[in-house]
């Protein structure tokens, strides 16, 4: 078993964490992680209302009496949800751990860090983890440019990028982008996470609440079969390379790609729909380069044991069987 820095500071048991994911983070598998001595994040906007979010906290806690959290992503939108409303729904009911992501979230910090809430902040940057660190979270979770969803502009990769975060940053780091299993988990904590997080290997298990086809296509598809979608508009996201992605990618290329020429593909509801009806060319989809390390779909139990136990191993019997 692995103790760090970020399984004292949140009580879990193992340094290993399901990040929110838009239509994917739900009850079923958040509390699936968080019996498996893992942390799992509900994804807030992933409900339609804050009531909905009410409920669904609810009916996680119903499912496992460990701990979980509650992902709040606040980004650019024509219009706004009303992220005050998540919030205090969150705080509501009594969750003590969020995962925030995109604008700064200052307001939010403030707000949680006033009821007690620890919250990590998801980072693409160096800068931004540091910037995170001064606002008052708890820690910071590093995404390298093999992650799924948004990268960032850099296109650092987690190898560079973990360590350079581990020299400047104090609190607690967790690393994402790339990591699906033992190998992943030692090397990140080899260059100074204090934990990993998963996002598309989640996606891959039995109670991933998506589509049986979704799942199997990712098991299919190698490290080569991503997209990066929005790089003309400066807000890059990786995708599963589709025929809707290759399209996409299609039309930047041409150079004068505006989101009104983008938005009939890239629209969310079609997104979601590939999650519920199982057509993995409906929509965009996120997932990351991890794919090419996924070959089965297992309970989440068995695969944050196999993880940490084949983890163990590496350290005990590979690592140390190299010194001299």
């Amino acid at each position: 078993m692995f103790k760090t820095r970020f399984t004292e500071t949140f009580g879990v048991q193992h340094p290993i964490v399901q990040g929110g994911m838009q239509w994917v983070g739900r009850a079923e598998l958040v509390a699936a992680v968080a019996n498996a001595g893992a942390l799992g994040f509900i994804t807030a906007l992933t409900q339609p209302t804050p009531d909905d979010l009410r409920k669904e906290i609810a009916r996680c806690r119903e499912m496992t009496d460990k701990p979980f959290g509650v992902n709040l992503t606040i980004l650019p939108a024509l219009t706004p949800p009303p992220y005050a409303e998540y919030r205090q729904a969150i705080i509501e009911s009594g969750v003590k751990i969020v995962e925030t992501a995109g604008n700064n979230p200052q307001e939010h910090i403030d707000d949680f860090k006033a009821h007690g809430i620890k919250v990590i902040h998801k980072c693409v940057a160096v800068r931004h983890a540091l910037k995170a660190e001064k606002l008052g979270v708890d820690a910071v979770s590093i995404d390298g440019f093999e992650c799924a969803g948004h990268p960032g502009e850099d296109d650092v990769p987690g190898l560079i990028l973990i360590p350079a975060a581990a020299d400047k940053v104090k609190i607690p780091m967790i690393a994402s982008g790339g990591i699906g299993d033992a190998r992943g988990l030692v090397a990140a904590l080899a260059l100074g996470a204090d934990g990993v997080n998963m996002g598309t290997r989640f996606m891959c298990t039995k109670e991933s609440p998506i589509h049986q086809n979704i799942k199997e296509q990712i098991v299919a598809n190698s490290e080569r079969d991503t997209d990066l979608i929005f790089r003309t508009l400066r807000n890059t996201s990786r995708v599963a390379k589709n025929a809707v992605s290759q399209e996409v990618v299609s039309i930047e290329g041409r150079g004068d790609a505006t989101i009104e020429d983008l938005a009939p593909l890239v629209s969310g509801k079609r997104g979601k729909v590939v999650y519920e009806e199982g057509d993995p060319n409906h929509g965009v989809w996120s997932a990351g380069q991890v794919q090419g390390l996924i070959n089965d779909i297992p309970s989440v139990k068995d695969l944050v044991e196999r993880m940490v136990g084949e983890a163990e191993g590496i350290v005990r019997q590979r690592l140390q069987g190299m010194l001299n």
